[in-house]
């Protein structure tokens, strides 16, 4: 053969293996290598070389990843049935594990949200889950977080999105919020007429005290009503004149003959 074929040829094998063993990771992946089977180590990022045809290199994504949970029918221990769905945040923390002790860490993960998110609404009732969010998430996350350690994913958050009443239950919370809203309305306006009350009788003593006040206030009164140019006319008569008329018919009736039995 001739020497300088052979000498391109070898070269071009040697770029092809320098080709091949070359590889390039960016900063959010790490490439797990494998050598006839075996991990050797998770590398990366940047630029490394493996041994062609022996190592075979698996690249896993550090990023998180937003995954929606979807709508799950729930019976709550109110034995209540809504629709809930919910969006989780996870991410790779150990490249190695998560190639290793699953083979799909993503649909692992979903598959345990799903699963979760039914256990866990089904212990609380209706209130808690509308009203309790915040709890409801943080027992999702540690409950999907510790079962997702052993393949090296981290869940960082779990938030319920939406929770879909049948429209019976619906109707009847709309009932229930207008008929408090109602009663907190009648306990308004009574302590409203109670608080009335009490500052009438306040004032009622002071002008019993005072009678010049009283005469100023119907004063005040009758001021009030003329400017309005209203055909009423108001006679204020004194409460002492009323009084004294009332003492002189007790007497008179005390001092008229009565008639005599026969």
């Amino acid at each position: 053969m001739n020497p300088t074929v052979t000498l391109i040829v070898s070269l071009a094998v040697l770029l092809m293996l320098f080709w091949a063993s070359v590889r390039v990771v960016p900063e959010y992946e790490r490439g797990v290598i494998f050598r006839l089977g075996r991990v050797i180590a998770a590398k990366g990022p940047g630029l490394f070389f493996i041994i062609p045809i022996v190592d075979r290199m698996v690249r896993v994504s550090l990023r998180t990843v937003t995954m929606d949970i979807p709508p799950q029918d729930v019976i709550t221990r109110d034995n209540v049935t809504v629709k809930v769905n919910a969006v989780t945040y996870f991410n790779v923390v150990d490249p190695v594990r998560s190639v290793i002790a699953i083979e799909d860490h993503v649909v692992g993960t979903s598959q345990i949200a799903q699963t979760t998110l039914r256990s866990i609404l089904g212990r609380a009732q209706l209130d808690e889950l509308l009203v309790n969010r915040e709890e409801i998430n943080q027992q999702l996350q540690q409950i999907i977080d510790d079962a997702t350690n052993p393949w090296g994913v981290k869940v960082s958050h779990v938030e319920v999105k939406h929770v879909e009443l049948p429209d019976a239950m619906r109707r009847a919370m709309a009932r229930q919020a207008e008929a408090e809203r109602e009663r907190r309305a009648k306990v308004i306006h009574a302590k409203g007429e109670q608080e009335a009350a009490e500052t009438l009788s306040q004032a009622a003593v002071v002008l019993e005290r005072h009678p010049a006040a009283l005469q100023l206030r119907v004063l005040s009164t009758m001021t009030e009503i003329a400017a309005e140019r209203t055909s009423t006319l108001i006679f204020p008569l004194p409460m002492e004149l009323l009084r004294l008329a009332d003492t002189l018919q007790q007497r008179l009736e005390r001092s008229a003959p009565r008639p005599e039995a026969s």
